[in-house]
């Protein structure tokens, strides 16, 4: 089901920018969208700063998509042990992203907070190794 929603996202971009090149390249309206969908394309990291061409949005594929998730991201990081224990860490709110706690596994990850995916402050795994925390007392 993920694989089908992220082919579908891919469909919808690569059908806007089929469209826009079909338009003349002085028209305000693939001038204006343009920009704005490849705009988009770098915040999100899915293309470079040298790939920022209509061309470039079609070559696309479901694989460079789903590198931008935060469950990928947890686990080439190396906060997780496995692609699947990043998601269980995800879902139990031991991730966040910037300083907002993200528990959604299929979080596209902008290249600006790429770096600041961390452990979450009142997580177990935050303070250093994991294990159960000491009662205060």
């Amino acid at each position: 089901r993920e694989i089908w929603r992220v082919q579908f996202a891919l469909a919808k971009l690569r059908k806007a920018a089929r469209t826009l090149l079909t338009l003349d390249p002085k028209d305000p309206k693939r001038v204006f969208e343009g920009e704005a969908l490849l705009r988009r394309m770098s915040r999100y990291g899915l293309l470079n700063e040298d790939e920022l061409e209509l061309d470039f949005v079609l070559q696309l594929t479901t694989q460079k998509i789903l590198e931008r998730r935060l469950q990928t991201k947890v686990f080439k990081q190396g906060l997780a042990k496995s692609i699947h224990h990043a998601r269980v860490l995800i879902r139990q709110r031991h991730i966040r992203v910037g300083s907002q706690l993200v528990n959604v596994p299929s979080f596209n990850v902008r290249t600006s907070s790429e770096k600041h995916i961390d452990f979450a402050t009142n997580s177990p795994y935050g303070q250093g190794p994991p294990g159960r925390n000491a009662r205060k007392r």
